[in-house]
């Protein structure tokens, strides 16, 4: 009994695109690295409202152009695909920003705040006739190939519960942005999105879920535990929070063996198959590049996409970005957070 290979294409091999970063912050400096570094990506521009905050990064990493507003970086003529960057309050006016541009889209995760953004998103995309990912990089590093590849070629037997928690030490004295409503903050859309993409990825049709947690004082999700149910039997455990660090690690059990995700699940990590008597039979190592360069493989996917002329990857096609966002408006409900505007 043995893992199977990853099926992912080596980063490096992914046609060029030229690249505008929409956003100047820390997400933004991780994937420019990681376009630089792990891939031949051209990053050609960068956009914030901030001129100075955008020359200050093209200046740092050698990109040909800063520019002081995100309606001058989508329409730069220079720029085949943006890469969202910005908090998730705003993905859905930045996405069809850059679509109405003409241009491709790479939308970080969440990828919207709720379903209905995510579905006009789509629609847009869709209309526009241009490829747009849901920059969710789990589902597109090798070890969630790894562990793909051993449920549908029934290394596990019959799965039968997934288990996974993120908790990062975040709030109160984190980044602003998660405390507040009117930035979609709380602990779900950053981190809870994590646990329930492996579980989404696994369970197909998802027919009962259930949700508890605490909310801060202005309103947004501090922390959450999740069950899932799919029709198939199979259950997920889920939590996430942002006031503690936990061991965020994860499982997929099946009937005749486990795979165990070492810290931290979500990233390029060890991947270890467990026999039912607890014995490890095998184990899977990432790439040491990607450890730093993990969000490398999402964007190489877009290129390939739109290479080949397709709209949406299927690996993380739009209905199952639709699925999951519909899901934590969901857990959301349950939990009683109603965001500005919705």
């Amino acid at each position: 009994m043995s893992l199977p290979a990853p099926r992912t294409p080596d980063p490096l091999d992914a046609p060029v695109l030229r690249w505008g970063v929409l956003g100047a912050g820390g997400i933004a400096t991780t994937m420019t690295t990681a376009l630089l570094e792990g891939t031949r990506q051209q990053v050609v521009a960068v956009g914030s409202r901030d001129l100075e905050r955008a020359r200050t990064f093209a200046d740092r990493f050698g990109i040909a152009r800063a520019h002081g507003s995100y309606e001058d970086l989508v329409a730069d003529p220079e720029v085949d695909a943006v890469y969202v960057a910005t908090p998730h309050s705003e993905h859905r006016a930045h996405a069809l920003l850059a679509i109405a541009a003409g241009k491709h889209v790479l939308v970080e995760k969440a990828f919207t705040r709720n379903a209905a953004e995510a579905r006009e998103v789509i629609d847009a995309a869709g209309a526009a006739g241009v490829t747009c990912v849901e920059a969710m990089w789990s589902r597109f590093l090798p070890g969630y190939d790894v562990i793909r590849r051993s449920v549908e070629e029934g290394l596990l037997g019959e799965v039968r519960l997934i288990e996974a928690d993120h908790g990062q030490l975040l709030y109160p004295d984190g980044p602003a942005r998660l405390s507040r409503p009117e930035l979609a903050g709380g602990a779900l859309l950053d981190l809870g999105v994590y646990p329930i993409h492996l579980a989404a990825m696994l369970l197909p049709d998802i027919e009962q879920i259930t949700a508890v947690g605490t909310l801060t004082p202005l309103g947004v999700d501090e922390h959450e535990t999740i069950s899932l149910r799919d029709a198939s039997g199979a259950i997920a455990a889920l939590s996430a929070t942002m006031s503690a660090s936990t061991a965020t690690i994860g499982s997929v059990a099946g009937t005749t063996a486990r795979i165990e995700l070492a810290r931290h699940f979500y990233r390029p990590s060890e991947l270890r198959l467990v026999d039912p008597t607890g014995r490890v039979v095998d184990t899977w190592h990432a790439d040491e590049a990607d450890a730093r360069l993990g969000l490398r493989h999402e964007a190489a996917e877009l290129a390939r996409l739109v290479e080949d002329g397709r709209r949406e990857s299927p690996l993380l096609p739009w209905s199952e970005t639709l699925r999951v966002m519909g899901l934590m408006d969901e857990v959301r409900s349950r939990l009683g957070v109603v965001l500005p505007g919705e």
